[in-house]
């Protein structure tokens, strides 16, 4: 190679670098633009902040006669429930005095039962109201409220501090849209946005209708 062309690749190599910075620099000031008009309009328009008290509970409730079977009426949908049909909660008092608790579900009216298995504490005195549940060994874990409970414990209504979880829970598999819509009301009472529950279908003929998911 002569040093002519030594010299010209050398040319070529200096300004492909060249090239490849001013690409850099260029994406970096992109990058910067949209930063900054990200941060302003974040600044602009704030979020908007729950002004609430967290969500607490004054329930009194027999551990004993709530246990067993209760099926999920309705829900604030969430990744983990959402899109499940015919589902329920099914409790069962340890000796130790921790709470066997099992989701049962199908994805599908023609799949096939599944469950997921969770461990719930009572929170100590909080007369059995207040629970911590952990699921997947402990991986996640949810604060879970018995806001009311019926008197003859046939529907429970289900809460979290924050409001972003709730539950309408029934002995029963089916519940009648007056007896729901009252039960709405009370979780209105508790603050909630009434508007993101969704009934759970129990049935294959419930799917599609308006209010359920």
């Amino acid at each position: 190679m002569t040093r002519r062309s030594r010299a010209a690749v050398h040319a070529g190599r200096l300004f492909s670098a060249r090239l490849t910075l001013m690409r850099i620099v260029l994406i970096l000031a992109v990058l910067l633009v949209l930063l900054f008009a990200l941060g302003h309009d974040a600044m602009a328009k704030p979020p908007a902040r729950d002004k609430r008290p967290p969500l607490s509970t004054k329930a009194e409730i027999d551990l004993a006669r709530y246990m067993g079977r209760w099926w999920v009426i309705a829900n604030i949908p969430y990744f983990a429930e959402k899109g499940k049909v015919e589902s329920a909660d099914v409790y069962a008092l340890r000796a130790d005095g921790r709470i066997d608790n099992t989701f049962v579900y199908r994805k599908d009216f023609d799949h096939a039962v599944k469950d997921m298995k969770g461990l719930a504490e009572v929170v100590p005195g909080t007369n059995n109201a207040q629970w911590r549940i952990a699921f997947l060994g402990g991986l996640v874990k949810v604060d879970y409220l018995v806001l009311e409970v019926a008197p003859d414990y046939s529907w429970a209504l289900i809460g979290h501090p924050k409001r972003k979880l709730g539950w309408i829970f029934a002995r029963e598999q089916d519940m009648g849209d007056e007896q729901y819509q009252l039960l709405l009301a009370k979780m209105e009472g508790y603050g909630y946005d009434t508007t993101q529950f969704r009934r759970v279908p129990q049935k294959a003929e419930q799917q599609g209708q308006p209010g359920f998911q």
